[in-house]
């Protein structure tokens, strides 16, 4: 597990996507490969996600594929079975968090107040989203959340956009950011991969500045 919450800090932006038709799912996973960002957060809010998690795990094996919007323990073991990597909830649901260690899966459920984070704790997480990140206070209130607590990372999703990821990545504890808008729901729909990757390598440059890193 540690090794896959390596690979989302390397990569830095999780994309979040609802696929309404598994078959844009091998053209989304090229664009965003091709882009810069070899990940992906399919979230089980439509029907397709299964199958679409199947078909990318499938054809793009070096690709890191996750599972979103994560609600019961059924979708866990369906998300895990279809090849999903790690897995995230809104929120978190104790039992399902529970389930989910115990069955040696990777979750980061949803935090966004100390009583969260000291459950997440309780089960021996290190990495949480922190969910809706903007409207719950940002990086002034990931900040103040990561005071009192040394061991935990925060992957901030919601309302991150071009405009502030970069002051999101450059803190220290930040595991990597979710983000919609190099995958909206429009452009999936009208097939507009190209401008899929090149809002992917816009997002990996940020990444790379913030890092210091060049190309």
């Amino acid at each position: 597990m540690q090794k896959i919450l390596e690979k989302i800090k390397k990569i830095g932006i999780v994309p979040v996507v609802a696929l309404e038709d598994e078959k844009d799912a091998l053209p989304l996973a090229q664009a965003l490969t091709e882009g810069g960002l070899p990940c992906a957060e399919i979230t089980f809010r439509t029907a397709a996600a299964e199958n679409a998690i199947c078909r990318i795990v499938r054809e793009f094996p070096d690709m890191l594929v996750g599972a979103g919007t994560v609600l019961t323990t059924e979708q866990a073991d369906r998300a895990v079975a279809a090849g999903a990597k790690f897995l995230v909830s809104p929120g978190l649901n104790p039992r399902i968090v529970r389930h989910c260690v115990e069955k040696g899966y990777l979750i980061t459920p949803g935090c966004s107040t100390p009583s969260d984070v000291e459950q997440a704790l309780e089960n021996d997480l290190n990495a949480v989203k922190f969910f809706p990140a903007e409207p719950a206070g940002g990086l002034s209130m990931i900040r103040a959340l990561a005071a009192p607590y040394k061991d935990i990372l925060f992957m901030p999703t919601g309302g991150i956009s071009p405009a502030n990821v970069g002051d999101y990545l450059q803190y220290d504890r930040i595991l990597a950011c979710g983000g919609t808008w190099m995958v909206k729901g429009d452009l999936i729909w009208a097939g507009a991969f190209d401008k899929i990757r090149e809002l992917s390598r816009e997002a990996a440059r940020i990444v790379k500045e913030c890092r210091g890193e060049k190309g």
